[in-house]
């Protein structure tokens, strides 16, 4: 049913230093400039390869005058992207201030995005195509998805859930982290789950994970994940229509919140792809309100240089 993490969503401050920093120096595309479906007053950005695939979205809430937040317990506390094998120099140059950590036999750096949350970028094998653009080269530039990590306020039910009723594994141990895979275990497939009970609990708002989103194909399969959480006792949402895919919710019991996406239709569905996140796109249901919502959004400038909205 469930084949990898479908896209991660964070939130951050202000929504045009998130573009310069995801599009400018991490070289994502942005490939939907959308707004909150369930605040329409604040902008939803999503970043990721040249479709924006399911395993490469990352996605941003822009609340620029919300209270920061704390990274603890009941989170995802790090979103890890996938870079090519021998590409960290690359990485430490362009990034400047970063930590260099070898795990699980894999390079990688780790860094703060504008708003102080953890980002990191893993060293991998990774078959998958970058987006050719924003100043980094295709020998360097990010895949996609690497991996999660979660700081359960629960490792043993967190780990309880994602192996018995989502079909993940444990892959490896290494201190007080497990690895756990789904499918192949390639990135995008990977999650790990770190055992730090001193950890202060974490509080939601600017520079925090809001929920990662884990992909299943198609309708069908998101009823069937959904129907096997509902029967382990967990409280699933009802389907919620997001446009570019359709998604349930739960907060698992370690407090994180975890969604189940799937891969269709995809972010082309209102835009061509070469033309992919050029306009604020907007829901059928939001079209009335184009113009009251657009006067309520401040300007942004996209990498090639189009004003939004």
């Amino acid at each position: 049913m469930i084949t990898g993490i479908h896209h991660v969503t964070a939130m951050c401050g202000d929504p045009q230093r998130n573009i310069d920093f995801y599009s400018g120096v991490l070289g994502l595309r942005l490939v939907k400039v959308n707004v909150n479906m369930d605040d329409p007053s604040t902008y939803h950005l999503y970043y990721g390869d040249m479709l924006g695939s399911p395993g490469t979205a990352m996605t941003f809430f822009p609340w620029p005058n919300a209270p920061r937040g704390v990274i603890g317990r009941g989170q995802v506390a790090a979103t890890a992207f996938s870079v090519p094998v021998g590409s960290l120099d690359f990485w430490k140059q362009r990034l400047g201030e970063s930590e260099q950590f070898e795990r699980f036999g894999a390079g990688g750096l780790s860094f703060h995005d504008p708003d102080g949350m953890v980002i990191e970028l893993i060293e991998s094998e990774d078959a998958r195509l970058p987006w050719e653009g924003n100043g980094v080269d295709t020998e360097s530039a990010i895949r996609g998805f690497h991996s999660v990590t979660l700081w359960s306020d629960d490792v043993a039910q967190t780990e309880r859930v994602i192996t018995e009723q989502m079909g993940f594994h444990l892959l490896v141990e290494e201190g007080n982290r497990g690895r756990f895979a789904i499918g192949d275990g390639l990135p995008h497939q990977l999650v790990d789950i770190v055992d730090s009970p001193g950890l202060p609990r974490g509080r939601m708002g600017v520079g925090t994970h809001h929920h990662v989103a884990f992909r299943v194909p198609n309708d069908d399969a998101q009823a069937m994940a959904s129907n096997a959480l509902i029967a382990a006792g967990l409280g699933v949402t009802s389907v919620q229509e997001r446009f570019y895919f359709r998604s349930v919710y739960f907060r698992e019991p370690g407090h994180i919140l975890f969604e189940i996406a799937t891969d269709v239709p995809g972010f082309a569905a209102d835009e061509s792809v070469e033309n992919l996140g050029e306009k604020l796109s907007l829901p059928p249901w939001f079209e009335p309100q184009r113009a009251q919502i657009e006067a309520a959004l401040p300007k942004l400038k996209t990498p090639s240089g189009i004003v939004i909205p």
